[in-house]
């Protein structure tokens, strides 16, 4: 028992017990609070992790369209620019007169 005191030593006993109780569960719930902060801080890298991978799927999707397009209009391009280099030559007038002139020394039945 505690010393002697105007108030009843079951008072004093029981108060400091109290507080030997409070003592004894700090760690216990130090240890807790550190776990749920750890579990909350482990919640937002998963969460964070899911975002990032959600933003890759779509960056991934987006360039796999570019490519697809790209691809398909290969055609379209390469015939654009081969008809524009046979415009802008004189291959079509050389052809023509290369056309008439074996027109022109063909012995055989003319083809109009």
């Amino acid at each position: 028992m505690a010393d002697n005191t105007p108030v009843n030593g079951q008072i004093t006993d029981s108060v400091t017990q109290a507080n030997v109780k409070v003592v004894g569960d700090a760690p216990a719930m130090a240890m807790g609070a550190i776990y749920q902060s750890l579990a909350h801080s482990t919640g937002i890298l998963y969460e964070n992790a899911v975002g990032q991978q959600q933003q890759l799927a779509v960056c991934a999707q987006a360039a796999t369209n570019q490519g697809v397009i790209q691809i398909y209009s290969v055609d379209t391009m390469t015939t654009g620019v081969a008809t524009s280099k046979i415009g802008q030559s004189d291959v079509p007038e050389t052809m023509l007169s290369l056309l008439t002139t074996l027109k022109a020394t063909s012995t055989g039945p003319q083809v109009t």
